[in-house]
């Protein structure tokens, strides 16, 4: 029979696996795995048809390999002291929000057998709250009070793969790396501060694998929001008390100024438009009196009770009058640092002729700057998409996103297509172990950029060459030969040393991404 109409195709779903399916998988994968440690050459079994590991469990497992973790037995337990617990707590800002999580999380699931745990930022458990049953099993395993709940620990896990990949995970039964926790379910979501978006804590729900609910994950993520919202709402009332103080001081200020908290955000302006955010520098203000703001310029800055009283100092039409020179200004000759050593906390660090500055990057500005540092050349909003998200046509959420990026970076970011400036030295900085590279990121360009980085066919953006073999021209010569490969003629007087060698260009430097910058760019480009 014709059908008529819009005909819409339905994603294929993928009947989750059951737990003897998870545990062969567990099993295989691991034996495999010992298998080619002991024989490299041997070929794989690339059946598309078996049964592998979600993405995000395996390149878990494969990390925790690399550290040597023993899946029957783990690692040493680390377990905080009452006083360091009860310090956590405090200065997590999460005690004022287990009310509401309580509340929301233990009660909708009734007779349910459920741990709610949360932990925070570093994957230590303040509290552990459920049925007391439960949490003695719990105890055996050691998820406890105190403990710190890291993958390095205690392998792959709700609480840790949630504060890695900072988005809601849930890790059931054999897909946990340590067989002890096979009977187990786990779910987390992250939270993070609303003024700062730096990641605070997560929120866990863990019971026995066999009770599993479909809801839980839901329920947990909602719960996570919720708890942000009363973050965020406690911000909003200290933001309001800075603006009462704020007004009669703005009164008696000459000239353009406004008055921000501490993560930056605007309680009261005078004399220009109030931007809703500044950027702050990350590392502090320092000794200087005089410091350069992303959208502001140079301005004057003084301490006042939970906040900083900023004054710009060119007037802001002289300001709006010379946007153009000073977005030549900050990109000539400026230094880019995109730092992402540390998996939870990637930072974007700039100098230049107009000034420095440095703040935390969100997961999604991360993977744009890195695309951007590894491809020069640039990319379009579709390539920038199937990079991202393997779908070329998400070029809207591309363009929202590099459209704030360059609210901040200014001239330093050039567009059609987007890429650096051409005068602006980047270098990207990346931890030891090239799996730890933006471990939040599944972007098929990052994966790719990884394993390219795993293998040494690629490399970072103003990252030094590895040593090669040496070969008789690389031996250290005699003080008294030249330096040039050539020796004296007999008879005369060695020759001296020629003049040292030159640091490369930032031209001659991005020539070192990769073992030639054509394949530098096909191993980061989707």
């Amino acid at each position: 029979m014709r059908q008529t109409g819009r005909q819409t195709r339905r994603p294929e779903r993928r009947t989750p696996q059951t737990a003897a399916e998870l545990a062969k998988v567990h099993d295989r994968t691991l034996a495999e795995a010992t298998a080619r440690d002991l024989a490299p050459d041997a070929p794989l079994d690339d059946d598309p048809a078996r049964l592998q590991p979600r993405p995000e469990i395996g390149d878990s497992w494969a990390r925790l390999r690399r550290l040597g973790l023993d899946p029957d037995a783990g690692a040493a337990a680390v377990h905080l002291g009452p006083a360091e617990i009860e310090h956590r707590r405090r200065t997590s800002g999460l005690d004022a929000v287990l009310p509401v999580l309580r509340d929301t999380l233990l009660e909708p699931v009734g007779q349910t057998p459920l741990i709610l745990a949360i932990a925070d930022a570093e994957g230590h458990v303040l509290w552990q709250e459920g049925e007391r049953g439960l949490r003695r099993s719990a105890d055996r395993i050691g998820f406890l009070t105190g403990a710190r709940w890291v993958e390095e620990s205690v392998g792959t896990n709700g609480i840790a793969a949630a504060l890695r990949a900072q988005r809601p995970m849930h890790v059931h039964s054999s897909e946990h790396y340590l067989r002890s926790h096979h009977s187990w379910t786990c779910v987390a979501a992250p939270v993070r501060d609303p003024g700062t978006g730096r990641l605070i804590g997560a929120i866990d729900l863990s019971g026995p694998a066999h009770s599993v609910r479909p809801y839980l994950l839901q329920l947990t993520a909602t719960a996570a929001r919720l708890a942000e919202t009363e973050l965020r709402a406690r911000r909003l009332e200290s933001l309001h008390h800075l603006r009462t103080l704020a007004a009669p001081l703005l009164a008696r200020v000459n000239g353009p100024a406004l008055v921000v908290d501490a993560a930056g955000w605007t309680a009261a302006a005078a004399g220009l438009p109030p931007p809703t955010r500044l950027r702050l520098p990350a590392e502090g203000w320092g000794s200087a009196a005089v410091h350069w703001l992303p959208s502001l310029g140079e301005c004057v800055i003084e301490p006042l009770a939970d906040g900083w009283l900023v004054r710009p100092v060119r007037p802001q039409d002289d300001a709006r009058a010379e946007d153009d020179d000073g977005a030549a200004e900050q990109a000539e000759g400026a230094r880019l640092r995109l730092d992402l050593r540390r998996p939870d906390r990637p930072e974007l660090s700039v100098h230049g002729a107009a000034g420095g500055w440095s703040h935390a990057l969100s997961p999604r500005h991360a993977e744009l700057l890195l695309l951007l540092a590894a491809e020069r050349d640039g990319h379009t909003a579709a390539q920038l998409a199937d990079a991202l998200f393997g779908d070329p046509g998400r070029t809207v959420t591309v363009r929202a996103e590099l459209s704030r990026l360059r609210r901040y970076l200014g001239g330093l970011l050039a567009h059609r297509p987007y890429r650096f400036a051409e005068s602006v030295l980047v270098s990207v900085v990346g931890p030891d172990d090239p799996y730890d590279l933006l471990p939040v990121s599944s972007a098929p360009a990052v994966r790719r950029l990884r394993v390219g980085l795993a293998n040494g066919t690629v490399r970072l953006p103003g990252t030094p060459p590895l040593p090669g073999p040496r070969t008789p021209d690389d031996l250290p010569l005699p003080d008294d030969l030249p330096r040039t490969g050539e020796l004296p003629p007999p008879g005369e007087p060695p020759r001296p040393p020629g003049p040292p060698a030159q640091p490369p260009s930032s031209v001659d430097s991005w020539a070192s991404v990769g073992p030639q910058a054509r394949s530098a760019s096909s191993e980061t480009s989707a």
